[in-house]
């Protein structure tokens, strides 16, 4: 009987180092939810508020750029896409006649490139060149960003070309571009 006595004391002594060597049960713990917020803003676009073109005679073409028009992402979105809309009224003077009105339709307009941005994504400008130029006889796609995420902007300086007609009475005028983002 010696030998099982012996192996059971063995065993008994094993158990006991396990015992010994194992580690002393954990202390509780906690969790702690951490919040914050990623501001949003708009999308709002700013263009000049006025530009002279200069003057030309009946039958010509006057030709300029109006100045740079910006857009500016404070979304912060996934998809932070957009486009630009250009239109334009027609350019009167006086009391508005026929022979006092440019239509629309002889209103050209090129965007020309990006002259800045912020952010990533791809920019696409509507009418890179004055060989791209666009009636303005219905609204026009200006620029765009095709793709992209987070706060970004874009800035170009479109040009217009009016073509007068031979018609056309002297005197100052007056219409109205309107550059839609959205």
């Amino acid at each position: 009987m010696k030998k099982p006595l012996l192996a059971l004391t063995a065993a008994a002594a094993a158990a006991a180092a396990v015992a010994l060597a194992a580690p002393a049960s954990a202390a509780p713990t906690g969790d702690t939810i951490v919040t914050f917020t990623v501001a949003t803003a708009d999308l709002n676009i700013s263009v000049p508020a006025s530009v002279n073109l200069g003057s030309v005679f009946p039958g010509g073409v006057v030709t300029g750029e109006i100045g740079t028009v910006k857009v500016t992402d404070d979304r912060a979105a996934l998809n932070a896409t957009w486009a630009v809309t250009v239109s334009t009224t027609s350019f009167t003077t006086g009391t508005r006649t026929p022979e006092e009105t440019i239509s629309p339709a002889l209103v050209e307009y090129w965007s020309g490139g990006q002259t800045g941005s912020t952010g990533t994504g791809t920019l696409v400008p509507g009418q890179p060149t004055p060989a791209d130029a666009v009636s303005l006889s219905v609204p026009r796609i200006a620029f765009s960003k095709t793709s992209g995420s987070g706060d970004n902007s874009a800035s170009w300086a479109p040009d217009i070309r009016v073509a007068v007609p031979a018609t056309a009475v002297g005197g100052t005028y007056q219409g109205v571009i309107t550059h839609s983002v959205a």
